[in-house]
């Protein structure tokens, strides 16, 4: 972690022991964010206006409903249009100003809207590769969150089970192969990006035919493969519904790439206020790793709470804003 992130450690922990002394005079006070030394109370946004989005799946919305309540609660009049759709949709909205911001992946970045190869598997040097060059195009990406939210597989109990275990990617794509039946199901864009399905076939150098792919929205994927409708799923690799529903990772070497979270925000928006997004963004990010963001992801997914409750508790925990 860097000096910003040791400076915001302080910040929340100073922040989690106010809260508990002062939680009793909190009753005079009608606004979330008043009250207590919070990362948002630091900062005075004020008569700044911001169009948030997300992409439509539950990772997404939980962290866009972070964004939301931790800037609301710093002050900025605050256009919720968390869940706009797909990472073209979100990214367009980026691009034409119809959005200020949203959380983007390092991975998604460089292969898909920047349309480079051969992405570095070092975090830091990915994303700095990807904030050099997005910079051409008047986005900022700030602050890497440590988890990676990677594509991947999961198989089903009843192809687990018949395999004797886990799969790897090649033992995988060999089943499929050698049972015209298996099925794998996917969401509608993974087939078709340079960084989805072209890379398992590459790896395994068995191409996946038409007839055995079937294409569902991303929440169904999980809940029809642990019904063994589908042999295999493509999944991400926090989401809390794989240990939740019993499903099986499929083991890979290295071959998806990484896919660490930044915030991504217009250079105009940036400028006017960059000390309030670089400390609140380092505030929401650096505390995630893969064991926080799949636990989240499961409130949501396995649960059913909802998104903005679950980001609520976590700005809470960690002192970004007030209860």
């Amino acid at each position: 972690m860097g000096s910003m992130g040791k400076k915001f450690a302080v910040i929340v922990g100073a922040s989690a022991l106010a809260l508990a002394a002062c939680s009793s005079d909190s009753d005079d006070s009608s606004d979330s964010d008043s009250g207590g030394d919070t990362v948002a109370s630091q900062y005075d946004l004020g008569g700044v206006d911001l169009a948030i989005g997300s992409k439509d799946f539950d990772e997404q919305l939980i962290l866009g409903q972070m964004m939301v309540q931790a800037y609301e609660a710093a002050g900025a009049n605050v256009d919720d249009k968390v869940n706009l759709g797909g990472t073209a949709v979100a990214r367009e909205a980026l691009l034409s100003g119809e959005i200020d911001m949203y959380m983007e992946y390092n991975g998604t970045g460089w292969t898909v809207h920047l349309g480079q190869e051969d992405p570095s598997f070092d975090p830091e040097e990915l994303t700095s590769g990807v904030r050099d060059l997005d910079a051409e195009n008047g986005i900022v990406w700030v602050d890497r969150s440590p988890f990676n939210n990677t594509y991947g597989f999961a198989s089903s109990p009843a192809a687990t089970e018949a395999n004797g275990g886990a799969f790897t990617l090649t033992s995988m794509m060999e089943y499929v192969r050698d049972n015209p039946d298996a099925v794998v199901c996917m969401e509608s864009e993974f087939p078709d990006r340079p960084d989805g399905l072209i890379l398992t076939e590459t790896h395994a150098g068995i191409e996946l035919p038409d007839a055995q792919q079937n294409i569902l929205d991303t929440g169904v994927i999980y809940t029809e493969t642990a019904n063994d409708n589908c042999d295999f799923g493509e999944i991400f690799t926090t989401d809390g519904r794989i240990p939740a529903l019993g499903l099986t990772l499929v083991e890979d070497p290295g071959v998806n790439i990484l896919y660490n979270i930044s915030a991504t925000i217009r250079e105009e928006t940036y400028d006017a206020n960059a000390d309030a997004y670089d400390a609140i963004t380092a505030a929401i990010l650096e505390p995630l790793d893969n064991n926080k963001m799949s636990e989240l992801n499961a409130r949501v997914s396995a649960e059913g709470e909802e998104p903005s409750a679950v980001a609520k508790d976590y700005l809470i925990e960690q002192g970004i804003i007030a209860g």
